[in-house]
């Protein structure tokens, strides 16, 4: 953690900004501001204030049912935790690999999720603000404002997630919360109908995926000033790539980037991920905060995601895909690209190479027949102290997921340790309030627009903060202002309709 985002440690004497809730993510959060008397801001933190205990529930479950229970961590990306634990339940009933068929059904299934995850984010929760500014009109900023304004790029939106969660159908068996992977394999085939389905739609999902990046390109080439400095800092970068350097989404090692783009890890095992990572507890948050062990907290932080992956590979392995990312390289001009909303270019070009990669599939006869199930007691991954193990990493859209889990004899799991994307980024997206309040918040008056720019740094990452559904709408924020005497200033009120109300009392003291 910066140093400088721990000078405030004690707030006596400075004025206290809370941001509660953060609207248009997963989850609830709030972000709360200390600031000196010259306005200049000594601690920016986001805290998560939500406590969900899976790593326990889990605990005493047979390890069967693990795959589908842990879906319940979240509406939007079940299926990354869904086969993030299948991947790790495979080392425990000794199917390593699946068979040819189930990998490849289960890779028609991330990709989709992928597809449909990143539409989503970009579409309804990012687009009303990189559309219409940060600033504009609250009752317009949505989703439904979008839909009037830019019809034909809601339409494709929702058309794009449309397909990718019908790729989750034929593969999962439901859109939401599906049972299509299980430990050692799948379940199911893709059937007859819903492969014709799915190829009938191929051409128009690839060519709104096109048109996604094109957007996304051209709002930074519109405003570069803003794309290349809003919320920008250094941070080194983590994800899977494949053994010859591809971007991976489902499997591979992993690498890290220092923030020059220098290569500091590479072709790490999934398996040893706890000789590479260690978390850190902070008192001020439910969410953890993982770091490099070698590095140590301080320096040891680093970036997840789109942003991470695009950069961090050394090609992708579908031709436009692969054009686009060049081309978003380029626009660095040699050095890693750090700002914080060229998440979203990286995202689209994400979307693009699904579309691509689920067209090679859907070509694949193995996803129609073949042997589903694999597996040898015998060749279980074992822990020293004897009982099955297995851990099961993959790029889910937000970034890194990491599911680590120990069977004992009698099937039940006896530790289950889970670090999920959001977790991964949650020192960059401290470090993105703090950047982004440091350019914006100059004293003025707190308007609603200017709680949204702090906002939108944390939106570009995507973050489920408790990986549950995306809050879709207005939520409520509630602003307290105090002075370095402990006298109110300003409390504003935001309602889920959108207005806001300001000169509130505040009921006396300091808020919690």
């Amino acid at each position: 953690m910066s140093s400088e985002l721990e000078t405030a440690a004690n707030p006596q004497g400075l004025r206290r900004v809370a941001i509660d809730p953060v609207s248009r993510v997963e989850g609830h959060g709030k972000v709360t501001l200390l600031l000196d008397e010259h306005n200049r801001v000594q601690q920016a933190r986001l805290h998560i204030v939500e406590f969900r205990g899976f790593e326990k529930f889990i605990e005493g479950r047979p390890y069967w049912e693990v795959p589908v229970m842990v879906q319940r961590l979240c509406g939007i990306c079940p299926v990354s935790h869904h086969l993030a634990a299948s991947k790790a339940l495979d080392r425990v009933v000794g199917a390593m690999p699946v068979t040819p068929s189930a990998e490849k059904i289960r890779r028609l299934m991330h990709y989709g999720q992928v597809m449909q995850s990143n539409a989503l984010h970009f579409f309804h929760l990012s687009s009303p603000d990189l559309l219409f500014g940060f600033d504009s009109e609250v009752n317009r900023r949505n989703i439904v404002g979008v839909a009037e304004r830019h019809p034909d790029i809601a339409k494709k939106g929702i058309l794009l997630r449309k397909y990718g969660q019908e790729v989750i159908r034929a593969t999962a068996g439901k859109r939401v919360h599906g049972t299509g992977s299980v430990p050692g394999g799948m379940n199911k085939h893709v059937n007859a109908q819903d492969h014709a389905l799915l190829k009938a739609d191929l051409a128009h999902m690839l060519s709104f995926a096109q048109d996604a990046v094109s957007i996304a390109k051209q709002l930074h080439a519109q405003n570069p000033a803003l794309y290349d400095h809003f919320g920008a800092f250094p941070s080194s970068m983590m994800s899977l790539v494949r053994g010859d350097g591809a971007m991976e989404l489902y499997d591979g090692g992993l690498r890290v980037r220092d923030a020059r783009g220098q290569i500091m890890i590479d072709g790490a095992s999934d398996q040893s991920y706890l000789d590479l990572i260690e978390e850190e507890v902070r008192p001020w948050t439910y969410m953890k905060f993982p770091y490099l062990k070698h590095l140590g907290a301080e320096a040891g932080w680093y970036r997840v995601g789109p942003l991470a992956r695009v950069q961090n590979c050394d090609f992708i392995d579908t031709p436009l895909a692969e054009r686009e990312r060049r081309e978003f390289i380029d626009w660095g001009k040699g050095q890693p690209i750090h700002a914080t909303l060229a998440y979203h270019w990286a995202r689209m070009i994400e979307v693009l190479h699904t579309i691509e990669v689920i067209a090679q599939l859907l070509n694949d006869p193995d996803i129609l027949s073949g042997e589903l199930m694999a597996g040898d007691p015998a060749r279980a991954q074992r822990h020293a102290n004897g009982e099955r193990e297995g851990i099961g990493v993959i790029e889910a859209p937000r970034g890194t997921l990491i599911h680590h889990y120990r069977v004992g004899d009698n099937d039940l799991v006896t530790m289950c340790n889970l670090i999920v994307s959001t977790t991964h980024n949650n020192q960059a997206m401290n470090e993105a309030v703090r950047s982004v309040t440091r350019q914006y918040f100059d004293g003025r008056e707190i308007t609603e627009g200017l709680l949204n720019h702090i906002e939108v740094a944390i939106r570009a990452y995507d973050p489920c903060l408790s990986c549950a559904t995306h809050a879709l709408g207005q939520m409520p924020l509630d602003v307290v202002l105090i002075n370095a005497q402990g006298e109110l200033l300003d409390h504003v009120v935001r309602s889920q309709r959108g207005d806001m109300q300001h000169g509130l009392s505040s009921g006396g003291g300091l808020p919690a």
